[in-house]
C-alpha cells in the first residue's frame, strides 16, 4: 500500500513521518523531491536561491524527479508499506500557474499512473501557518509568502477530491500524539 502524507511546509508532515518510522518498521519510507540520486541533484537545483527557473521548466524538473521515484523506490516496494512525504499531489497543489487538467496528465505520464492508496493531509489555519513560518528559515518556495501558501493548500484538497483519493483530512494544530494515533488507525483501516 502507498501512503502519502501531504500539507503545506510547517504543517507537520516530517514529524509525523518520524513517529511513523516507529511504528511501521517493516516500511519503506520516501519523500519528494530528492529521494533518488537523479532526484536528489533535481532538489539543490529546485531549491537553489540563484537559480530563478521559468515554472514550465520547474514544473517538469518536478515531474522527473517524481518520475524516477515511481520507476526506482515506489513501483518495486508496492508489495509493502510505502509511506512518502509528499508526492504528486503536491506536485499539481503548488503548481499554480497551470490548469489542474494538465498537470494531471503530466502527472498521471510520470507516475506511470500509481496513485497513493491513502493521503494524509495535515491542514494549518491562517494564524497557525504564520506563527509556525516566523520560526524557521524559509525556503525558496516558503519565501513565495502566506497567501500562496494558503492558496496551495485549497488547491491540494482540489487534487485530492479531483483524483478521488481515499483521505484523511487533519488539522496540524492538534497534539502530535493525536495526530499520530489518526494516522495510524486510517493506514491500518
Amino acid at each position: 500500500m502507498y501512503v502519502a502524507l501531504e500539507g503545506v511546509d510547517t504543517s507537520g508532515k516530517s514529524t509525523q513521518i518520524q513517529a511513523l518510522k516507529n511504528i511501521f518498521k517493516e516500511a519503506v519510507f520516501t519523500f519528494e523531491p530528492g529521494a533518488t540520486e537523479i532526484g536528489e541533484k533535481l532538489r539543490e537545483i529546485l531549491l537553489e536561491d540563484s537559480i530563478f527557473l521559468d515554472s514550465r521548466a520547474e514544473m517538469l524538473l518536478f515531474l522527473a524527479d517524481r518520475a524516477e521515484l515511481i520507476a526506482k523506490v515506489i513501483k518495486p516496494n508496492l508489495h509493502k508499506l510505502v509511506i512518502s512525504d509528499r508526492s504528486l499531489i503536491s506536485g499539481m497543489a503548488y503548481a499554480k500557474d497551470f490548469d489542474l487538467r494538465v498537470l494531471k496528465t503530466f502527472n498521471l505520464f510520470a507516475t506511470q499512473g500509481i496513485l497513493p492508496n491513502k493521503v494524509v493531509f495535515l491542514e494549518l489555519q491562517e494564524e497557525e501557518l504564520k506563527k509556525r513560518l516566523s520560526h524557521k528559515k524559509n525556503d525558496k518556495i516558503e519565501l513565495r509568502g502566506l497567501k500562496q501558501l494558503l492558496e496551495s493548500q485549497k488547491r491540494f484538497k482540489c487534487v485530492i477530491q479531483d483524483l478521488s483519493l481515499q483521505a484523511l483530512i487533519l488539522d496540524g494544530s492538534l497534539p502530535r500524539e493525536e495526530i499520530t494515533q489518526k494516522i495510524i488507525t486510517f493506514i491500518e483501516e
